[in-house]
């Protein structure tokens, strides 16, 4: 989509502004705020609007918003006492006010069809008190704006601002007409009840474009204490969404996608997802080459940056990508540019923590877990990466904290196999051999996971003595890993620095009867 206005033009795919058909410089968070003033000019846009969609829900100062403000304004050629392009509505937020023209005859502001590059849209409606206590509707409302505030970490999605769903509380309205209305591509509904001393709360959520309910979940908890119960509620419920949202966003595109046409970043990249999460050498393969498509299609698509980065990294630990010092140095400049594009983003973090662990600099790893966990504390895949780290350094205790964390945010997460896989090795690691058993044995129930389940769950029957089915957990892993071996092991899991780790896991393997 180009939105053309005054001397400029503003093109989303490219992420250009052109002003007299020269490119502008501007940092992608001010292009980020001029693009949602434009695609919404149909109508005010609060302040806390754009603290949810351009800050992911953290408080700002006035003086912030105020400088990127003046930040979009100076770029356009537009300033504070004119006001001709952008302007201030005093004490509500601002508005797009110069005419514009698109390249699309039937283009709307707001609308469930949006192009693929686009952010999926979100709307959280006000949740449903049926204590039938009218007392108890600041807890419903409490739930909906925590749940808005959470999804809203997850920095590939964009949501409605809570005050514009405010509108909706009590009030009955199709899903269809909800989507025309706020231009959501997705709609998150529920209700709480509270009897006594304990809440029952139910979530669902639903795709605007068919009205198919896509998942349904019921939670409930005693009170103990009310705001320690909504945290728990609300980073659960953000966490389990966020995967659904990004299996539909990939069928999609995977169903929908022509060899007619050529394809652009967006859909190379959640194509390359897709590939990514099956958690196979060929598909790995097939995920680094999308990955890049998506990279050279869009150079300031951060999460496409990101992804191949973590891909590569999993190609040297799993399959056939050989690992070296240059591949590792090019996987961590890609997630250095993948920040450069949004320094808040908790996935980029996480993402760049990987290639740190990879590469042998677990502290830095540490840190950079600790961000991506304070953006997102409902990012599972955060809280197993900084246990990784955490058993890396031969503190297994805290790893463990750490792994449950992320198996109890992870249902329905395409890595929850690695959470218990590599929460497994810790165990190992840490002597614990019976739960390291158990926690294989929930990863080999799981489609997608791979070889190292069954080789990790080899190791810890040897060393509990079981023989037998330690060889028969071997030849399965053999089985789907022709090259197993203690060689070959000790190849892959060079991101063990210390020397006793490495050894007591490939020991397990020699009692597992592998060969060498």
């Amino acid at each position: 989509m180009i939105f053309r206005f005054a001397d400029c033009e503003l093109d989303i795919e490219r992420r250009e502004l052109r002003r007299a058909g020269v490119v502008a410089a501007l940092e992608p968070q001010v292009f980020d705020l001029l693009a949602y003033l434009v695609t919404h000019r149909d109508r005010v846009v609060t302040k806390d609007e754009i603290n949810i969609a351009i800050w992911g829900g953290r408080i700002v100062s006035e003086a912030a918003l105020s400088s990127r403000i003046s930040s979009v304004r100076q770029v356009i050629g537009d300033d504070g006492k004119h006001q001709a392009v952008i302007q201030t509505v005093h004490g509500r937020g601002f508005r797009f006010i110069a005419p514009v023209a698109t390249d699309q005859a039937h283009a709307t502001p707001a609308t469930a069809e949006r192009h693929p590059r686009e952010r999926p849209i979100v709307a959280v409606l006000p949740f449903e008190n049926l204590s039938g206590d009218p007392r108890e509707e600041y807890f419903s409302d409490g739930l909906a704006a925590d749940i808005v505030a959470r999804l809203a970490q997850h920095r590939w999605l964009s949501l409605v601002a809570r005050n514009t769903m405010a509108q909706f509380k009590g009030r009955a309205i199709g899903i269809a007409d909800l989507a025309r209305e706020t231009g959501a591509n997705y709609v998150v509904e529920g209700s709480a009840r509270r009897s006594s001393d304990r809440v029952r709360v139910n979530v669902a959520l639903i795709d605007a474009q068919s009205g198919s309910c896509l998942w349904t979940e019921r939670y409930e908890r005693e009170l103990r204490d009310i705001f320690d119960v909504q945290d728990d509620i609300t980073q659960t419920i953000a966490a389990r969404i966020e995967p659904e949202i990004g299996n539909e966003e990939r069928r999609r595109i995977v169903t929908g996608v022509s060899g007619s046409r050529d394809l652009q970043a967006w859909e190379y990249y959640h194509l390359g997802v897709s590939h990514f999460f099956k958690f196979t050498g060929p598909d790995n393969l097939k995920a680094q080459e999308l990955l890049q498509k998506a990279r050279e299609a869009d150079p300031a698509f951060g999460d496409a940056h990101a992804w191949w980065a973590y891909a590569v990294v999993l190609g040297t630990v799993y399959w056939n990508t050989e690992p070296s010092p240059e591949i590792l140095e090019n996987a961590l400049a890609a997630t250095l540019r993948a920040l450069e594009t949004d320094g808040q983003n908790a996935v980029f973090y996480a993402l760049k923590a990987r290639v740190q662990l990879a590469r042998g600099e677990y502290e830095s790893a540490i840190e950079g877990n600790k961000i991506a966990v304070e953006l997102n504390p409902s990012f599972a895949a955060a809280h197993c990466g900084f246990a990784d780290s955490l058993t890396y350094l031969g503190r297994y205790d805290e790893a463990i904290v750490r792994f449950e964390k992320a198996i109890g945010l992870s249902t329905n997460d395409p890595q929850r196999w690695a959470f218990f896989t590599y929460g497994a090795l810790a165990l190992i690691l840490k002597k614990d051999f019976e739960r390291a058993l158990e926690w294989t044995e929930r990863a080999s129930e799981i489609p997608n996971r791979q070889y190292w389940t069954l080789a990790h769950k080899a190791v810890a029957l040897a060393y509990l003595g079981r023989g037998a089915e330690a060889k028969h957990a071997l030849d399965a892993a053999i089985a789907e890993q022709p090259d197993l071996s203690v060689s070959f092991a000790r190849k892959k899991m060079y991101f063990l620095k210390r020397s006793e780790q490495l050894e007591f896991y490939l020991d397990g393997l020699k009692r597992a009867g592998a060969r060498d």
